[in-house]
């Protein structure tokens, strides 16, 4: 029996709306967990992305790996397109801005910081057959109160 991913994915994204966003049962229990929002680069439909997340400086971190697969996942090139996006987690909904990290020290550095979190990511370097797996910051953007 093949592993129904969408299955799996519509129970996380419940289990991260509703409560105080924590991931309970699955293969994410207990792990950090956040719905990314983002606008499709090709579409200009709304898409929302389910992701790990490790925290640096404040900021949010997320890895564009797509479990190792040579191409990258379709939230990233959303995100290049259009920076600004919304982040659900904790029991929070926020807008932030992405960035992809630009140096190869701080990527590394963030890369492997996120890997002691979450094991997985020690593998999907190799399985990206060379693709360098980019590392995303995200960083809340304040809220402004109308005059």
């Amino acid at each position: 029996m093949a592993f129904d991913w969408a299955t799996m994915e519509q129970e996380l994204i419940q289990q991260i709306q509703t409560g105080d966003g924590s991931v309970t049962t699955g293969m994410f229990a207990g792990r950090k967990v956040l719905l990314l929002h983002t606008v499709g680069a090709k579409s200009g439909e709304p898409r929302m992305t389910p992701l790990v997340y490790s925290e640096d400086a404040g900021k949010l971190v997320i890895i564009a790996s797509k479990g190792g697969s040579p191409t990258h996942p379709a939230w990233y090139n959303n995100i290049l397109k259009d920076q600004v996006v919304t982040i659900e987690t904790g029991g929070e909904t926020f807008q932030a801005k992405a960035t992809v990290v630009p140096t190869e020290d701080e990527r590394r550095r963030l890369y492997d910081q996120h890997a002691e979190l979450h094991e997985s990511f020690t593998t999907y370097e190799e399985l990206a057959e060379g693709r360098v797996i980019p590392v995303v910051l995200l960083d809340r953007v304040p809220e402004t109160v109308a005059a």
